[in-house]
């Protein structure tokens, strides 16, 4: 039996109201499962015009695909779908180190691009997305601290801690607050360290805003106008 491709995700974030037309496009070229949430942009108006993302209410969808799938996807946004995306926003994607092996199968059998394309990976390691998990409510203090460090803005979701109480207590932190809020902030990645730094040392686990700090590498990026 033929191996399944490696998986790769996508993660695109557009004005909101536009992901539905956005997921009808991915399909067009390969590119079929999806899950869809929503988001708040943290970027000053300003920022938002100067990048071109419109309004802070955001559509996020997530879709695995191949990586081929993902690399022609991406290639065409840049190229020949430029202005085809229905809304302003950025997308990239992110290697998956292992799928479930049904969805793997499904997604390789479903998909058939047209081509390998060109292979080109020129936007390889040039940026990271950094995902900080905060304390509701100081999301606005670590974009301040991020954005002094040279991030230009975030997406948000809201989450819930599920994990065990014993990691406060090993971790020394004596409240452990229940409503997260998720960050994910696309940066260049010579300064990634700089803002991972920043906002560990002034919002860390052992504050009121206990933020964790990860990271992770970013393949290929476009601009979605």
């Amino acid at each position: 039996m033929k191996k399944p491709e490696q998986m790769t995700l996508i993660m695109s974030i557009v004005e909101r109201g536009s992901g539905s037309k956005l997921v009808k496009l991915y399909a067009k070229n390969q590119v079929f499962t999806h899950i869809r949430c929503e988001g708040q942009g943290t970027a000053t108006s300003e920022i938002l015009d100067i990048l071109g993302l419109g309004g802070s209410e955001k559509d996020i969808i997530l879709s695995i695909t191949t990586r081929t799938a993902a690399r022609l996807l991406l290639e065409k946004l840049d190229d020949e779908l430029r202005g085809a995306a229905p809304g302003r926003g950025i997308a990239f994607t992110m290697p998956l180190t292992a799928v479930s092996s049904l969805i793997a199968a499904f997604i390789d059998l479903k998909t058939k691009p047209e081509s390998e394309g060109n292979g080109s990976m020129e936007n390889q390691a040039k940026s990271s997305m950094i995902l900080v998990t905060v304390n509701q409510g100081y999301t606005e203090t670590v974009m301040e601290t991020a954005r002094k460090a040279g991030a230009r803005g975030g997406t948000i979701i809201r989450g819930r801690w599920a994990g065990d109480e014993s990691f406060a207590q090993a971790s020394g932190i004596t409240t452990l607050q229940a409503e997260k809020e998720l960050i994910f902030i696309v940066v260049p990645t010579e300064i990634r360290s700089r803002i991972m730094d920043a906002i560990s040392q002034t919002h860390g686990l052992r504050t009121e805003a206990g933020a964790m700090v990860t990271s992770v590498g970013v393949e290929q990026l476009v601009h979605l106008s």
